[in-house]
């Protein structure tokens, strides 16, 4: 599984991804900081990659089908300050690497993960 993680969230989410044995790059990795995002989710699909990023404009299911994507993952979070955005997510990848990603759009929240379409 390989993940794409957008600039709004920490290059430190690339090395806790890192960590636990999966393949994952930034859009400064691929000098495409700034791109729009139509373009960015063009790269995902030609790339086959998962996007993670705070931009819940990716969580618009008409713009984004789900169906079309490895994954969709999107952090609707009360607060975005980098310790936060890295401990929900340190806490919550195990179990998002458990679910069925590809044509899925999960929505990680502080105390809960959704999964649409639901399973």
């Amino acid at each position: 599984m390989r993940f794409k993680v957008d600039e709004n969230l920490p290059s430190e989410l690339v090395e806790l991804i890192r960590r636990l044995k999966f393949d994952a790059r930034t859009l400064f990795d691929q000098s495409a900081q700034g791109t729009p995002d139509n373009s960015i989710a063009k790269m995902c699909l030609e790339n086959e990659e998962v996007l993670i990023t705070l931009d819940t404009g990716f969580a618009d299911i008409q713009s984004y089908p789900p169906q079309q994507y490895k994954g969709l993952i999107v952090l609707k979070l009360n607060h975005q300050s980098k310790p936060k955005v890295l401990s929900v997510l340190e806490r919550a990848f195990p179990e998002i690497t458990k679910l069925p990603l590809s044509g899925h759009l999960v929505i990680v929240e502080e105390s809960r993960i959704r999964i649409y379409p639901a399973e």
